[in-house]
């Protein structure tokens, strides 16, 4: 998956929260939302797929580390539609990220890696981003 923005040192700590908004390409298969100390450990890979890798209209959120996924938890939820805009707010606490979905359903997944902080995200294609707000 094509990494179209990379922030760094831009730190995510517990019991803050983070809202991405964006706008979902029309000609999307997937975008994704990745979340960890750095582009080789990811603690929170937040994946919607409308139709790729064998998956069609689902969420899929993993963890990346020693080069390899972990197990994938998925959610069935799926409150995106191509074209259109959204709003994900992923609220970190100390044992999880919970996660909401445009909507208003949410989902909680995690903190695998267990650290209180993270200062590495990345946003890859299928999506154009247009707002990144941590309070």
């Amino acid at each position: 998956m094509e990494t179209v923005m990379t922030i760094k040192n831009m730190t995510f700590k517990v019991r803050q929260t983070l809202t991405v908004v964006g706008v979902v390409k029309p000609d999307s298969k997937e975008f994704a939302v990745n979340i960890g100390p750095s582009d080789d450990r990811i603690a929170l890979h937040l994946n919607p797929r409308f139709n790729a890798r064998g998956d069609t209209n689902i969420i899929v959120c993993n963890t990346f580390e020693a080069d390899k996924w972990c197990q994938e938890q998925t959610e069935k939820c799926f409150p995106f539609s191509l074209g259109k805009d959204f709003k994900i707010v992923i609220r970190f606490t100390p044992s999880e990220f919970e996660v909401t979905l445009p909507g208003g359903s949410t989902f909680r997944f995690p903190n695998r890696l267990g650290a209180q902080e993270y200062s590495f995200m990345s946003f890859h294609k299928g999506a154009r981003i247009q707002s990144i707000e941590i309070k």
